[in-house]
């Protein structure tokens, strides 16, 4: 049988045994978990009559996570950014070739043999696929669970407008893909730590503490336009 470097570590064997890992699906489990919190913090809370309409400047993000499911599904991704999808993005890249050190099995998938730079790719590649994962679940999910407790109500544009029917649902692909563009940083630098040391949580805690130092550099306005060079810093534009 001839050899074939690039059938070596199929991405299909790679990404089903990423996916069962048990931090793989309490990652899923958190972007489930967290609209469920908030509305239940929403429904069992002090009431409001507020809409938030931020569209005439008001920024009450709960008033605006009442107004509908597409609003809902707004607030959602905004409160998950900050946090939450960058400690996941940093976990799905960071632990992915630093736990095969640690389990003493990355020698032996290089011995297979399968090529460095075909290991890397793949570990890559399905790392950015849970990524993607991790945000439509927290979209879809955000979404059902808005329409059940708030019902159907247009988008509601920063500037004012309105967006309904399948515009809506553009709108929110939009927003996901941007905040998945914006946080392609954190995957870079998780995954570059990952290959850097054989501890898993080494990788992900610089990363996650890496975007941190920027967020603060980021607040610091003293730095002026240097500010706009900061990995980062449009995530929240």
């Amino acid at each position: 049988m001839t050899y074939v470097a690039r059938k070596t570590l199929p991405y299909r064997v790679e990404f089903i045994r990423q996916l069962r890992r048990r931090r793989t699906l309490v990652a899923f489990g958190l972007m489930v978990l967290l609209p469920l919190i908030v509305v239940a913090a929403v429904k069992f809370g002090s009431d409001s009559d507020d809409s938030g309409d931020f569209g005439s400047g008001d920024l009450d993000l709960i008033g605006l996570a009442t107004n509908g499911a597409s609003n809902f599904t707004v607030v959602m991704i905004f409160f998950a950014t900050g946090f939450l999808l960058t400690t996941v993005f940093a976990l799905f890249a960071g632990d992915t070739v630093a736990s095969e050190a640690s389990w003493s099995s990355l020698r032996y998938l290089l011995a297979a043999p399968v090529p460095r730079r075909r290991l890397l790719t793949i570990k890559l590649a399905v790392a950015m696929t849970l990524n993607l994962m991790a945000i439509t679940i927290l979209i879809a999910v955000s979404f059902l669970i808005g329409l059940l407790a708030f019902g159907s109500e247009p988008l509601i544009s920063p500037l004012g407008g309105n967006f309904t029917g399948i515009e809506q649902f553009v709108r929110l692909g939009i927003i996901g893909g941007y905040v998945y563009i914006t946080l392609l940083f954190v995957s870079g630098i998780a995954f570059y730590m990952s290959v850097r040391t054989d501890v898993p949580l080494g990788a992900v805690g610089t990363a996650v503490l890496l975007v941190i130092v920027f967020a603060i550099l980021d607040a610091i306005t003293a730095l002026g336009d240097l500010r706009n060079w900061l990995p980062g810093h449009y995530s929240q534009a």
